[in-house]
């Protein structure tokens, strides 16, 4: 997902041309506060020069900022294809969000729900405190889970959430942990927080191993230059195919667990691998 400051107009040109899955028009935190209305106009003077906006979102401001809804009423008959929501506290700013798009929808004859949501969930300490009851609730709209760690370090008046070697401080990392669990649990993409240092395409490379490793299954980028990479190391590769369509075949016999060479393989490994290919299907599909 790559950041650009709806106010750019140097940025928003080069966007598209960029690679990535999905682009995000910021609203908020690049935006000042007095560029906010010129940001709005010039978002969707964008959206409207694109027929399609499979791959369009627009970053609002949050529900405590004061600006969300001057947002959601520039941002909705735009038709991206959704929000990512900032700063929430709890669920129930997603309920209340959910609530502003519905009535904006139907005034503007749009389906209701067609407006998705990602939502950013550890940058509070409510959000973090109460991730867990982000899961006892279902929401249709909500197709991605964020975390950061900057605006959690902010609201907390505390220092660089990473330590000297880059690591993430113990806080943070349990917010990362919890926001990666919610996603998986409400069975949307965990989306890792961004590389903030763009002229390191190496050490980005090695934090994305990490971050797919421990199931991410996509980033956010803030420069184009690192569009590629993020593309590059959440896609799986030729051997990573290669092995899944062996375990799939080799479990057609109809076992319980299976050898392919030299080592053993089971029920989980099968799924692991039905899910990989599945998400070839849909990138290519």
């Amino acid at each position: 997902m790559l950041f650009v400051p709806a106010d750019s107009e140097r940025k928003l040109a080069r966007a598209a041309e960029a690679g990535a899955d999905a682009l995000v028009l910021d609203l908020e935190d690049s935006v000042l506060p007095e560029r906010k209305p010129l940001a709005r106009t010039m978002m969707r003077a964008h959206l409207d020069a694109f027929d399609d906006h499979s791959r369009w979102w627009v970053r609002v401001n949050s529900l405590s900022s004061g600006e969300l809804l001057a947002d959601l009423v520039a941002t909705v008959p735009a038709r991206p294809f959704g929000i990512v929501l900032p700063k929430i506290f709890g669920p129930d700013d997603l309920v209340t969000v959910g609530h502003y798009l519905e009535a904006l929808e139907v005034a503007h004859g749009l389906e209701i729900g067609a407006i998705r949501i990602a939502v950013l969930v550890t940058e509070t300490p409510s959000a973090v405190l109460r991730l867990g009851e982000l899961i006892s609730r279902s929401y249709p709209r909500v197709t991605a889970v964020m975390w950061g760690a900057e605006d959690l370090s902010s609201a907390m008046g505390a220092g660089d959430p990473r330590d000297l070697q880059g690591k993430w401080r113990p806080t943070y990392e349990y917010a990362r942990t919890q926001a990666l669990l919610a996603a998986h649990a409400l069975g949307v993409e965990a989306i890792d927080t961004v590389y903030v240092d763009f002229h390191d395409p190496d050490g980005l490379a090695a934090s994305c191993a990490v971050s797919r490793h421990d199931g991410f299954t996509g980033r956010v980028a803030i420069h184009p230059n690192q569009v590629a990479t993020l593309n590059k190391a959440y896609s799986p590769d030729a051997i990573e195919i290669e092995l899944a369509q062996r375990i799939v075949a080799a479990f057609a016999s109809g076992a319980g667990a299976v050898a392919i060479d030299g080592k053993m393989y089971d029920i989980p490994h099968l799924k692991a691998a039905n899910r990989l290919l599945a998400t070839l299907e849909v990138s290519h599909g």
